[in-house]
């Protein structure tokens, strides 16, 4: 990630301006509001992407200065720290990550805002550094205000004293309503709502959103029966499978399937399946976190991401936070494959390949026996991360 966010920095710096989501700084803030005010407007950014404060490039010649030796040089614990001493509305407050990278030999450090639905952000109670005072010990260092909306247009932000353009501010609170989105794009914000979907699977085939009922999750047929080589790992073997919809009022806008195991106790969205390159007969099922089956996991499984029911979790079915993961955990497949042997994973895994055979046939692509292997290895992935 560092040698992608190098070349992104590079790339900035050649372009020798600044703009709506990065800006250049000499040196860290010494004044700790101007650090706030700074964070709060590229967090309220029109961008709609994460944001950057780079620190240690003169923002006039754009050379490359290098913060080593900056004395008000802070850590991303030391900036979390002062945002968290801030009073933002409702205790929500801007996502920071800092990075460090090396640019002709010197350190730049890359504050990176997040870009959230969150916005606006903005204080509830007046913020100043109080380690900033006059010689007879009267704080003079600037204020952020409360009640005021920040933002970033073009490479201006607005002044610590104003609010932002009435337009500016009403884009950030339909950003954080998705007011502006489609129905899909909208759905994925509401996804994220684990909470405030209205659900109790088995006894009903249908939830919905809390906040807007036109949104729905509903079962379109009867279970039938069917197979995965997941089902194998659970306590009762047995899997039921059904058409799965996603609906806006009356329009379909997702298809997918509803898994139910352990005789209908645990009811899980359909996983994808793939086979590993450099391993093309090897087989296993995973979940995207940042996909639409991914999101519907976290609410199947009320936020705790557990797919087991009444056995250990085996990781019959293998989670991801996003396909970078994935071909990071694939790769790490391809070199660790022979870390096993088929008598080890036919040792461990007997009862749960024996129940494959008889309701598979072993699998003639997809095995039982694989989805064995992959758990394993997953595990060790896990550890060594």
């Amino acid at each position: 990630m560092e040698q992608d966010l190098t070349s992104i920095i590079e790339e900035l710096i050649q372009s020798r301006r600044e703009d709506e989501w990065w800006d250049f700084k000499r040196e860290h803030h010494h004044d700790k509001a101007d650090l706030v005010h700074d964070i709060t407007c590229m967090s309220n950014s029109r961008a709609n992407r994460d944001a950057y404060i780079i620190f240690g490039i003169e923002d006039k010649t754009f050379t490359i200065l290098g913060v080593e030796s900056d004395t008000n040089r802070r850590n991303q614990q030391g900036i979390v720290n002062i945002l968290r001493s801030v009073s933002y509305a409702g205790s929500v407050r801007p996502r920071i990550e800092l990075r460090t990278i090396i640019l002709e030999q010197h350190e730049v450090d890359v504050l990176i805002v997040k870009n959230t639905y969150d916005v606006p952000y903005y204080l509830e109670k007046q913020y100043q550094d109080s380690t900033i005072k006059s010689s007879d010990g009267k704080k003079i260092g600037r204020i952020v205000r409360p009640y005021h909306i920040y933002t970033r247009v073009v490479d201006n932000n607005t002044e610590i004293d104003k609010n932002a353009d009435i337009n500016d501010v009403e884009y950030l609170w339909r950003k954080r309503f998705g007011i502006d989105r489609s129905p899909k794009e909208r759905l994925m914000i509401l996804l994220d709502d684990i909470d405030k979907w209205v659900f109790d699977w088995g006894n009903k085939k249908y939830a919905y959103h809390t906040d807007c009922p036109e949104y729905q999750l509903v079962q379109a047929e009867d279970m039938q029966q069917g197979w995965w080589p997941s089902a194998a790992f659970y306590t009762h073997p047995v899997m039921y499978l059904a058409p799965l919809n996603i609906m806006f009022h009356n329009t379909i806008i997702h298809e997918t399937e509803l898994w139910s195991y352990d005789e209908f106790r645990k009811y899980l969205p359909k996983a994808e399946n793939t086979s590993v390159i450099g391993k093309s007969d090897f087989w296993y099922s995973y979940y995207l976190l940042d996909s639409i089956e991914g999101k519907l996991l976290r609410i199947f499984t009320h936020g705790s991401l557990d797919i087991s029911s009444r056995e250990p979790n085996c990781n019959q079915l293998l989670i991801f936070a996003n396909e970078k993961e994935k071909d990071a955990f694939d790769e790490y497949l391809v070199d660790h494959f022979d870390d096993y042997t088929d008598d080890d994973i036919n040792t461990q895994y007997k009862y749960q390949i024996q129940e494959d055979n008889g309701q598979n046939g072993g699998g003639l692509i997809y095995s039982a026996f694989q989805v064995a292997k992959c758990a394993k290895l997953y595990e060790d992935w896990l550890k060594e991360r």
